[in-house]
Formats: C-alpha cells, sequence, structure tokens
C-alpha cells in the first residue's frame, strides 16, 4: 500500500510502500488498537512512518 505522509522531522513529504493490509491500516487510524497490536507484523522503521513520516534514511541522519 501507497503511504505519503509528512515528516514530522524535515517536513519533506515521502511516499514509501509499506506492506500493511488496508484494513489493519484502518483499525490503527480509528484508533482500535496500538499500532504494535494492530500491525504487529511490520518493521519498526514501517511503523514509525506511519505514525510520524520519518523515513530511516532520515532517522539515521538525525540520531545515528
Amino acid at each position: 500500500m501507497h503511504i505519503t505522509k509528512k515528516s514530522g522531522l524535515t517536513g519533506k513529504v515521502h511516499t514509501r510502500d509499506i506492506p500493511v493490509k488496508p484494513e489493519d491500516y484502518a483499525d490503527w487510524q480509528f484508533g482500535q488498537n496500538s499500532i504494535q497490536e494492530c500491525i504487529p507484523y511490520l518493521s519498526a522503521d514501517d511503523r514509525e512512518f506511519l505514525m510520524t513520516g520519518i523515513t530511516p534514511e532520515e532517522w539515521e541522519a538525525a540520531f545515528g
């Protein structure tokens, strides 16, 4: 699923292809449970992107 988000760190807009089931993504967006409970099969990087729009590359550049 292609997800476009604005980075909370840099303000840049990024689109990533995240292997998330639409129904699981919707459950999380509508507050059914935490992202870890709704989408446990995603990597931490993918979950971070969904929550904040921060890419792994931005995270590495900012926090090493």
